[in-house]
């Protein structure tokens, strides 16, 4: 095989994104996440390692399940304090001219008709650059800091979430037509208003007139990226997503996962071919092995138990509440209820018979199978290429344990190993996000996805 593999640097602008402790690194600069440089400094070192994107994460309340309270994030930096991930891409687009920015942003809890304004505004300045992860929010923190007593119900979210699309869809590919700005000097006709209409969108949770206040992009709509296990969100994904975070546990399991996403979005009456899966990868490389093993005990080393336990309670079930001995299955029971979408706790994949005692051990560990790999640049590019080769994955999202270590070690040692293999690019090949995904020529979606139904103001009142 010669196709390229893709990899975005997992990143969130905070302190503590996912690898717990490592903030204390003396070689880490993570404290400096308030410092515009910082991501402009990152930026340019991914764009000379061709990486595909910068991926942010975001979440906007606090994980305060664990210990029932917020004073152990707090004091880990679990995701706290952070900052709005959509305005340090501005910086780090004007830094670059090719690297891809992807930025989560919920739809449950802001109206759409303001985020189609700033996702527009994002793929403009980015030139078309820009990507956007849907998710649905299930902390229970985040739903109160938005007037709701807990959370909203996990499949009410993801109906809030699929008319929320579809209003965007009719802003972004319907309200404009693709020639509506004449910039006509002469006749001082800057905008033609017969090419641009109202939406008037009337549905069971959502308002808007319009018409959508920016002009149309380079990519109109921004790549939709989406994260789902649950059977309602693989459902959404095989209907709307372009980039898909797959989970599982084995390689067996992500390749059946992969091959359920596809066949699902032929259904929706898509290609299996315009949808890219990613999962996330734990590289640690040096040199030689010695030195590759000896950085990963120093991670383990800094890495915090408690950290990772605040992590796993986010969503209301806190492990360490309950006896060792305890079945995860039981206490998932115990603990449902509507809202809740299994977070926390069962956010990864237990066997049957798990317990709690095999949770705490998964939970802070960052060494779990399949997906880690430690090593010289030979013995690293040879597991990423069998990962790839076995599953059908598209690419990783590289997960960081220092800013900028991480990507650096990555570009250094195994950026040249995978190009000398032909699974790594040696330059950008198109413009836009969307065509370095789908090739040259796709930086619109594609007519069979359902937000093109919408181009030329077709269907916007069916």
């Amino acid at each position: 095989m010669t196709d390229n593999i893709a990899f975005n640097l997992f990143e969130m602008n905070c302190v503590g994104h996912i690898s717990h402790g490592l903030w204390r690194h003396p070689d880490n600069n993570r404290h400096r996440f308030n410092d515009l440089d910082f991501w402009v400094e990152e930026a340019k070192l991914l764009e000379e390692g061709l990486f595909e994107a910068v991926f942010l994460a975001d979440v906007i309340g606090t994980y305060d399940g664990y210990r029932d309270g917020p004073e152990t994030a707090l004091k880990e930096a679990v995701q706290i304090p952070n900052n709005d991930p959509l305005l340090v891409i501005p910086a780090m687009a004007a830094a670059t001219k090719n690297l891809g920015f992807a930025a989560t942003f919920s739809t449950t809890y802001e109206p759409p008709f303001a985020f189609a304004r700033r996702a527009s505004t994002l793929d403009h300045l980015t030139k078309g650059r820009f990507g956007w992860n849907v998710v649905t929010s299930y902390l229970p923190n985040a739903a109160r800091n938005f007037g709701h007593d807990d959370e909203v119900a996990h499949g009410d979210r993801y109906a809030i979430a699929d008319e929320y699309l579809d209003v965007l869809y009719k802003l972004w590919e319907g309200s404009w037509d693709d020639d509506a700005v004449v910039q006509d000097r002469e006749n001082r006709i800057y905008t033609d208003p017969s090419k641009v209409r109202y939406i008037d969108h009337v549905g069971e949770h959502f308002r808007v007139k319009g018409p959508h206040l920016s002009e149309p992009s380079r990519q109109r709509t921004p790549v939709i990226f989406q994260a789902g296990s649950s059977d309602s969100g693989r459902a959404f994904a095989a209907k709307h997503a372009e980039g898909v975070f797959v989970g599982g546990n084995s390689l067996e399991v992500y390749r059946d996962n992969i091959a359920d996403i596809r066949r699902r979005a032929v259904e929706n009456g898509r290609g299996a071919d315009h949808v890219k899966t990613f999962a996330s990868a734990v590289v640690i490389v040096d040199r030689d092995r010695d030195a590759a093993l000896a950085k990963a005990e120093e991670y383990k080393r800094y890495s915090s138990d408690e950290g990772y336990l605040t992590h796993s309670g986010g969503g209301g079930i806190d492990l360490a509440a309950y006896p060792k001995d305890a079945l995860i299955s039981d206490i998932l029971a115990a603990e449902a209820k509507a809202g809740r979408d299994n977070a926390g706790a069962n956010r990864r994949h237990y066997p049957p018979g798990a317990t709690v005692a095999d949770a705490l051990e998964a939970v802070t560990r960052f060494d779990r199978p399949p997906f880690f790999a430690v090593g010289t640049p030979i013995e690293v590019a040879d597991s990423i290429e069998r990962w790839v080769d076995e599953t059908g994955l598209d690419g990783f999202n590289l997960r960081q344990f220092l800013t900028p270590g991480t990507a650096r070690d990555f570009i250094e040692y195994v950026v040249p190993e995978l190009q000398k293999r032909g699974r790594y690019r040696t330059s950008y090949e198109a413009p836009t996000l969307r065509e370095r995904l789908f090739g040259a020529g796709n930086a619109r979606l594609f007519p069979e996805h359902p937000g093109a139904r919408y181009r030329g103001g077709a269907h916007l009142h069916d």
